[in-house]
């Protein structure tokens, strides 16, 4: 099995590290803090193995334009990703409660 490379762009990696200082310095919750990193860390270790076979995301033009996305294992987050070759990058990282299709769209639009 090949295994895909991942990058996560500076704005996706901005996005993650606000959800984990939020839970950390906000709900003084360093053990939430923890957890929900290591369920990021350990998505991107599901992404190397799996973003070919991933689903597409739900919006026709995100779709269109090949943006797939993966759901934390333990969490209430998803990636949003695409596909150059063998390498998956995240573009961005959301909580299911928002409408993150819409931000991503407008985020590079």
């Amino acid at each position: 099995m090949d295994l895909f490379k991942v990058d996560i762009s500076p704005t996706a990696r901005r996005q993650l590290d606000r959800y984990v200082d939020y839970i950390q310095f906000t709900l003084l919750n360093d053990q939430a803090a923890d957890a929900v990193m290591q369920d990021a860390l350990e998505t991107i270790e599901d992404l190397e193995k799996t973003a070919g076979s991933l689903g597409f995301c739900t919006d026709p033009d995100l779709e269109a334009m090949g943006y797939r996305k993966i759901l934390f294992r333990r969490h209430d987050y998803v990636m949003i990703y695409d596909i150059d070759g063998q390498t998956a990058r995240i573009k961005g990282v959301y909580h299911l409660l928002q409408d993150y299709e819409n931000l991503f769209m407008k985020q590079i639009q």
